[in-house]
């Protein structure tokens, strides 16, 4: 079932008005967009996938042979260790927040910029004109980050977003709050979704528990595609498209829809054999590229492709109705300026939610 109530809000409020003073850092934080983050403590972790292709083969034998052959870039498993602690979003950027960020900072997204638009769902749109048959129609200047095809409120991951757009995002923080924020790389994303597992997920091994973790492609989504019904999970989790952030149970760091909703731009480039020569610390990810890898899977995925180890990637420029972001916050007293100070006084008028 859906699971909307936020622990330890309250708490993180009250931490956020301490930004600045000396002591170990907050277990939470709130920024001037409202965005929510939680400290992801220091670790290592298992990076990449541990099962051979055949015993996934087995969990979809619906799955074309070829999408197993695909996933090569995923081993060899190593060991990463994450030397930071940092400040994950609890949720993914939602469209209220975006917003607020376009109205502050006078930027302009890049799906308007370049006037060519995002994608959109057009349920009247033909899909023999798409190589996928899957009804997103564009690129078309009626689409963007406010108009994906389908009802969006405030509180939905807002997608339609560039990575060059989340990377002005997070500049833009950094500038006004005196904080350093960024996309996290891979092998942070990775960390963070795990939470501490080696399963597919964080949920565990079997699909049918992201039911209650994840909005993916189920029943719901189903009346949409019925092309893809093998695909689908065997249950509703109530949203044919986006979720609002925090509908679903969080994972042990406290990090809600690290599966599915909308996948995430994370800072790398992306190298299909990077895995062979990632250094065992902090890894950065590839000195250049010709695309940014994304992460997690959205509302549309099918399971094989929210597993925790599965690697996407897109070019900078690319908009989507699938696509969306997260932010992450290094650790460290920002600057004080006139806007932390602003910020930690709404953080410490606002109220908490209620429980369960």
């Amino acid at each position: 079932m859906p699971h909307r109530s936020i622990p330890g809000l309250f708490a993180a409020l009250v931490a956020a008005t301490s930004i600045g003073h000396a002591g170990p850092p907050p277990a939470a934080l709130l920024n001037t967009l409202g965005m929510q983050f939680v400290l992801v403590p220091a670790g290592e972790f298992t990076m990449g996938r541990e099962e051979p292709p055949d015993a996934l083969a087995a969990v979809w034998p619906d799955l074309e042979h070829r999408r197993f052959e695909e996933i090569g870039d995923e081993v060899p498993v190593h060991r990463v260790r994450i030397s930071r602690p940092f400040y994950l979003g609890r949720h993914e950027v939602t469209v209220g927040q975006f917003r607020r960020f376009l109205a502050l900072s006078g930027y302009v997204p890049e799906s308007v910029a370049d006037g060519t638009g995002g994608y959109g769902h057009d349920p009247a749109y033909d899909p023999s004109k798409s190589l996928r048959g899957d009804a997103f129609d564009g690129r078309d200047p009626k689409y963007s980050w406010r108009n994906p095809g389908f009802a969006q409120g405030d509180d939905h991951p807002v997608v339609n977003v560039t990575w060059n757009d989340a990377v002005a995002l997070a500049r833009w923080l950094s500038d006004t709050e005196g904080a350093v924020y960024r996309l996290p790389t891979e092998a942070e994303w990775e960390y963070a979704c795990r939470a501490g597992t080696r399963t597919r997920y964080h949920t565990g091994d079997d699909p049918r528990a992201l039911l209650r973790a994840a909005n993916l492609f189920d029943q719901d989504a189903l009346q949409h595609w019925p092309r893809w019904r093998a695909h689908a999970l065997a249950g509703r989790d109530g949203f044919a498209f986006t979720a609002p952030a925090g509908s679903f149970a969080p994972n042990a760091f406290g990090l809600h829809d690290m599966h599915g909703n909308a996948w995430e731009w994370t800072a790398d480039w992306y190298d299909e054999n990077y895995y062979t020569r990632s250094p065992p610390a902090d890894p950065p990810g590839p000195a250049s590229g010709a695309v940014r890898v994304r992460r997690g899977g959205s509302w549309h995925t099918w399971p094989f492709y929210a597993r925790c180890a599965y690697r996407n990637w897109n070019t900078p420029q690319t908009r989507y109705v699938l696509v969306g972001m997260r932010l992450l916050r290094e650790v460290g007293a920002p600057h004080r300026t006139e806007a932390d100070r602003s910020f930690r006084i709404m953080a410490a008028t606002i109220q908490p939610e209620p429980g369960p």
